[in-house]
């Protein structure tokens, strides 16, 4: 694996990587590249990566467990715990946890300069919405009463063995953090100061493979919560991650999207891509051949490997790699 990895890794120009292959429980890591190309410092297991968009099944986690525990339902508007995320639109108050969950709320993608609203009625669709999982960190936090860092922490990080990882920047990341790149441009590290369920996660590749390994195992959930992962709540709309027509769209045939991951519906995997600016990422849970994988990078044409690695992994047909190849790789 490691020979693969630095072959891919010299073949697409990729700045550095770090990847764990987890089978049966089994997590094996490999690395290569640089944390930083200025000073060719190698990256290594410790290495703190951009997690990006990996945060959402994180969190997904988390807030499944609060459901078994009663603390959250899934299908229960999140007005109970929020203000209206668009005032005056009664079907803001009808978003769910579900549909959060299966980015099927309504809302766009990321917040802008255009002030928020519904696009689509919730539930009806599929469009990725990174505000989506803002709306839920503000009801997991009424809930519980604390922060979500610290719901995480006790979740998450602390069960699954990630002391590495956290929503927000520790100190201790400084001198294992890998330095973001756009092209040849260095960048500087993204330190997010507070905790965001929909992208801040720092975190190594040991860690991410451990998570990886408690999803494939269904630790902290029931085994019918667990087996929720397995079926295709919406399919994706053909060719697209955020669509906000007012026309539905032909679906993707094989691509859907369950409760915190994407799904390849004839096989049951899972997957998910990050991307920040000097930072892509890319995971993928089969459960029925309990295996899995996840890449970080610190380089935005890091996406590139996906597909290498995973025939070499997990082999099979993926067309979650041709969609993300086509909507969001560089």
């Amino acid at each position: 694996m490691q020979s693969l990895l630095r072959s891919l890794v010299a073949e697409h120009g990729i700045t550095g990587a770090a990847l764990a292959s987890v089978r049966e429980g089994r997590v094996e890591l490999a690395v290569a590249g640089w944390k930083d190309a200025r000073v060719a410092e190698p990256v290594d297991t410790q290495t703190i990566f951009d997690a990006a968009s990996l945060t959402k099944p994180l969190v997904a986690h988390a807030a499944l467990q609060l459901v078994e525990a009663g603390t959250l339902q899934l299908d229960e508007p999140l007005v109970r715990w929020t203000a209206p995320i668009v005032p005056g639109d009664p079907a803001a108050s009808l978003i769910t946890l579900r549909h959060v969950l299966t980015h099927s709320c309504g809302l766009q993608n990321l917040p802008g300069r255009d002030p928020l609203r519904i696009y689509f009625a919730p539930g009806s669709r599929f469009s990725y919405s990174s505000v989506g999982f803002m709306l839920l960190q503000r009801a997991m936090e009424a809930a519980t009463a604390e922060p979500l860092e610290a719901t995480l922490r006790r979740l998450v990080f602390e069960p699954f063995g990630m002391q590495s990882s956290s929503l927000e920047w520790q100190d201790r990341f400084l001198y294992d953090a890998a330095t973001p790149h756009e092209g040849h441009a260095r960048l500087d590290k993204h330190r997010p100061p507070a905790a965001n369920a929909s992208y801040s996660l720092q975190t190594t590749v040991g860690d991410y493979g451990a998570f990886i390994a408690a999803v494939l195992g269904g630790d902290r959930l029931a085994p019918a919560t667990w087996m929720l992962w397995r079926t295709a709540a919406v399919m994706v709309p053909l060719g697209e991650i955020v669509y906000l027509e007012p026309e539905a769209k032909a679906t993707e045939p094989g691509i859907g999207w369950t409760l915190g991951w994407g799904i390849e519906s004839r096989s049951g995997t899972l997957f998910q891509w990050g991307k920040v600016p000097g930072a892509r990422a890319f995971a993928m849970v089969d459960p029925g051949q309990q295996s899995g994988m996840v890449l970080l990078t610190n380089c935005n044409t890091g996406l590139r490997l996906m597909r290498g690695l995973a025939d070499a992994l997990l082999p099979g047909e993926h067309p979650a790699i041709q969609w993300l190849m086509e909507g969001v790789a560089e």
